[in-house]
């Protein structure tokens, strides 16, 4: 299995295309890992890692996010061990740490001698890196749904449906302390959709609610929330954050506010 991520990896001579498809091939090991883990009897995968593996979004993401839907059989040291013998079994060196001190638990995945294998760095210490989180204590609202996934790996797993996963962008949109144009990007995204997809209003309000306070948001009036937000932003920088990911750069172009705005339904 190591020798297909680098071959995978070596097809593409851009270095920023180059680590994202290295990056995804790992992301889909542990995927189809915590499959056979049966993880998802108690999680949903959901984030923009999320969206590309099963809608196709046309850009890559870093790291693997998940919403607790069941506190039963919840055992991610278990599903982390058992990834971690498969991950070894097939060829790679590995190294990983888990972090249950606060809501949302984070496990750090590090690969090392990947980067230098296919040309991104001279140092054999470098290491490739994936994130995981859970929410242990996600909003309530969200719809979820069952999908095979065939990308680099086959595997099942359970994740929110578009209206719930738009929800999530949209909070991030909202309350995320540095702006992303991944988000943005994304957000034009769900609305190119036809039709134009419409966020989960029941996880979107309980969502601001919880991390906001209630009364803040009105999660009806996300299109005017999201437009102010919008006109305080600089879109060259997030045009710079977004084209690193895109499978084709220059659609970066498309992040400019009257794109964006226009898209909203302004």
């Amino acid at each position: 299995m190591r020798d297909e991520a680098l071959a995978v990896a070596r097809e593409k001579a851009d270095p920023a295309r180059k680590l994202n498809v290295l990056r995804e091939f790992m992301q889909a090991c542990v995927l189809r890992s915590l499959h056979e883990s049966e993880a998802f009897t108690c999680l949903s995968f959901v984030g923009g890692t999320a969206l590309r593996f099963l809608y196709h979004l046309p850009r890559y993401s870093e790291d693997l996010d998940f919403s607790m839907e069941a506190a039963a059989g919840y055992d991610p040291v278990k599903w982390l061990d058992k990834a971690k013998k498969d991950l070894t079994a097939a060829g790679f060196d590995v190294a990983m740490t888990w972090n249950d001190r606060k809501t949302v638990h984070v496990a750090w995945i590090r690969f090392a001698g990947l980067l230098q294998a296919v040309g991104l760095s001279a140092m054999p210490d470098q290491k490739l890196s994936i994130k995981l989180e859970v929410d242990t204590r996600p909003p309530a609202g969200a719809a979820t749904a069952t999908d095979i996934v065939n990308r680099h790996r086959v595997f099942a797993l359970r994740h929110h449906d578009l209206p719930s996963l738009m929800a999530g962008k949209v909070h991030a949109l909202l309350v995320r302390a540095y702006p992303k144009g991944r988000d943005w990007y994304d957000a034009l995204w769900y609305r190119a959709q036809r039709p134009p997809v419409e966020p989960n209003l029941v996880l979107l309000q309980n969502a601001l609610d919880q991390t906001e306070g209630r009364g803040k948001h009105d999660a009806q009036r996300w299109r005017e929330a999201v437009q102010r937000r919008l006109e305080a932003l600089d879109a060259r920088v997030l045009r710079d954050d977004v084209a690193p990911f895109l499978e084709n750069p220059e659609e970066a172009q498309w992040i400019e506010k009257d794109h964006l705005l226009a898209a909203l339904g302004r």
